[in-house]
């Protein structure tokens, strides 16, 4: 039916399969043009040193220009639980150095042991 609320409905008659393969087709070339955002994580250590450091943002930063988000995450053991303020520290100087390439999405946030931050790309200009 093309049209079935006009008097008399509309009707066009077709080859089902033909249609059918269209429509496959049609949803087939949609998909492939979707970009999947997919969620990298990066962890840290509250006493990272700064050449580890600058490797771990030269990975974001290399997960940002492909298009994924990056998830930073320190992880705190034993009595580091009594400092997560120098966490939050090390986080913002990581969102600091990459903030050319991302926006920070969620800030520095103490879930259980870990403090997370999320990072998205900056949108293409």
């Amino acid at each position: 039916m093309i049209a079935p609320q006009a008097t008399p409905p509309v009707c066009r008659i077709m080859d089902y399969g033909k249609y059918r393969f269209e429509q496959a087709k049609r949803e087939k070339d949609a998909k492939k043009k979707q970009k999947v955002v997919e969620v990298k994580e990066i962890r840290l250590s509250l006493k990272i040193d700064t050449h580890d450091f600058e490797t771990k943002v030269a990975h974001a930063v290399r997960f940002l220009k492909g298009g994924d988000r990056v998830k930073v995450s320190i992880r705190f053991r034993g009595r580091e639980m009594a400092h997560p303020e120098q966490g939050k520290i090390n986080l913002d100087r990581f969102a600091e150095a990459i903030k050319e390439y991302g926006v920070v999405d969620k800030q520095p946030k103490l879930e259980g042991r870990s403090m997370i931050m999320f990072i998205s790309a900056k949108p293409a200009k």
